[in-house]
């Protein structure tokens, strides 16, 4: 999906840490937040689309999302981990 080069410049915009590909189980997880409705972005926005995967920031307080296999690296479009059961709609 993303290309290892590119991965290993990449760095979270808000602290200058690295980020590292979200596994499919919190990809999952926050695709089912977003159908339930509930989710919102560090910027405070209804997250809507689903996302095609994650970068998550290395303290695993933001997952920056993948949409179309590119990264959306902007503070306010990340969503906040962990999600909490309000996040998570019915799940």
């Amino acid at each position: 999906m993303i290309d290892q080069a590119l991965l290993d410049i990449l760095v979270c915009p808000e602290t200058k840490t690295p980020v590292a590909l979200a596994d499919a189980a919190l990809v999952d997880a926050v695709n089912q937040a977003i159908a339930g409705g509930g989710l919102r972005n560090k910027g405070g926005e209804t997250v809507t689309e689903p996302i095609g995967g994650g970068l998550v920031r290395e303290d695993g307080k933001l997952l920056y999302p993948i949409r179309d296999d590119i990264p959306v690296m902007l503070v306010e479009e990340a969503i906040v981990l962990p999600l909490s059961a309000g996040d998570a709609g019915a799940a």
